[in-house]
């Protein structure tokens, strides 16, 4: 039975120092007053082009991010590496899609494959594909329900892109996830990635597709999937979380007047995502899986499910992950126990990654337990240390 509270093993790869830094970056998160500080300070400046990198890159960036670039993130891999947690490296510039960004985009996401193809501490490489349209047509592709000439035009653009990054990641011979969006044109994206899984995964899976199971469609959708790829004679592989748009789509439905596409409660999600997990397991033979998951129960479930199989600890058909800088105590005591872990480690220019440090910001401040978590487990890790001396 593994045991996740073993902080020893936790935080093996922080000295004193460093632990008590992050201790103290959680606290700020927990203490509201200042956190809506922090944050309004940092869009505020963000919206000015006030640089803000002084006081952002050695406190949050630090925490949450790899580096500025590919080649500083690299550092974190080999780190990593050492306590036997592999990696992968998210390129997580977000905004102003103009078309040279977006060739810059696509520029960077292919030597984010190229690059870590070379690496075995690289698990997978990953992209957002929103990062890949032109933000106008993200905003038609929300409103409308039918495309028109011109939008048609962008999404074959878009699918071009798609299956240049999975030819790249299919001679690289590295899977490469494909991040959820929104409910509007999940649809889409679920299509065009059936397609690429379809094309790449008959050898070996190449290419994953994102579930969000706060959707209440994600179960029959997951079994459907499977149908059409026994039928088309190719395997499937999922990144399987809970999801990351929550509020914004109940918002968005009521606005628009659709019923919510999300669970009404927390634990309707939660079972929907074990079921997910159960799934997947059972048809081991056509899915590859990574459980993106801060959630103890549900990886301790993932854990149980493999035993009662027959599964190996190491089976590279199933992967846990966790975001960089959180939950560390999940990561490295599955990574002890032999379990295939990775850390999911964003990167990129500082003003650029904001918008992913503000999230994982609200994220942790939002969930009290997550925030506290951290805290309680750094502070009897730095209390043992003291008692050992």
């Amino acid at each position: 039975m593994i045991f996740f509270e073993n902080t020893k093993i936790a935080f093996a790869n922080k000295n004193k120092s460093e632990l008590r830094k992050t201790w103290w970056l959680f606290r700020i998160l927990q203490i509201r007053p200042l956190y809506v500080f922090w944050r309004a300070f940092i869009n505020l400046s963000n919206s000015l082009k006030i640089p803000v990198a002084w006081i952002v890159k050695p406190t949050f960036f630090k925490q949450f991010c790899g580096g500025t670039s590919l080649e500083e993130s690299v550092s974190i891999v080999v780190k990593l590496s050492k306590y036997k947690v592999k990696s992968i490296l998210d390129y997580s510039v977000e905004g102003n899609h103009s078309s040279e960004i977006i060739q810059q985009t696509m520029d960077e996401l292919m030597r984010g494959i190229e690059i870590p193809a070379c690496c075995a501490n690289v698990a997978f490489a990953v992209f957002k594909p929103s990062a890949l349209f032109p933000e106008e047509v993200l905003n038609r592709l929300n409103s409308q329900k039918e495309l028109s000439e011109d939008i048609l035009h962008e999404t074959n653009i878009f699918r071009e892109r798609m299956e240049e990054l999975c030819w790249k990641a299919y001679e690289m011979k590295i899977p490469i996830m494909v991040d959820a969006e929104d409910f509007a044109f999940q649809n889409f994206i679920d299509d065009t990635v059936t397609e690429m899984m379809e094309k790449f995964n008959r050898e070996k899976i190449i290419v994953y597709n994102t579930l969000q199971m706060y959707r209440m469609d994600r179960l029959d959708y997951l079994s459907s999937c499977l149908e059409r790829a026994n039928q088309k004679g190719y395997r499937l592989g999922f990144k399987i979380v809970r999801g990351a748009y929550m509020e914004k789509e109940r918002v968005r439905a009521l606005q628009i007047g659709y019923p919510s596409p999300i669970w009404a409660d927390k634990e309707s999600t939660d079972r929907a995502f074990n079921q997910a997990l159960g799934f997947c397991i059972y048809h081991i033979d056509k899915i590859s899986i990574l459980a993106g998951t801060h959630n103890e129960e549900s990886c301790f479930f993932l854990t149980e499910l493999m035993k009662k199989n027959g599964i190996d600890k190491n089976d590279r058909r199933i992967y846990f992950s966790q975001l960089y800088g959180m939950s560390d105590h999940i990561t490295y005591n599955l990574a002890s126990e032999g379990y295939n872990v990775a850390k999911y480690i964003p990167y990129g220019p500082v003003n650029k990654v904001l918008p992913y440090l503000i999230r994982r910001a609200q994220e942790n401040s939002s969930i009290a337990d997550q925030t506290g978590r951290e805290l309680r487990l750094i502070s009897t890790e730095l209390l043992r240390r003291k008692k050992s001396k």
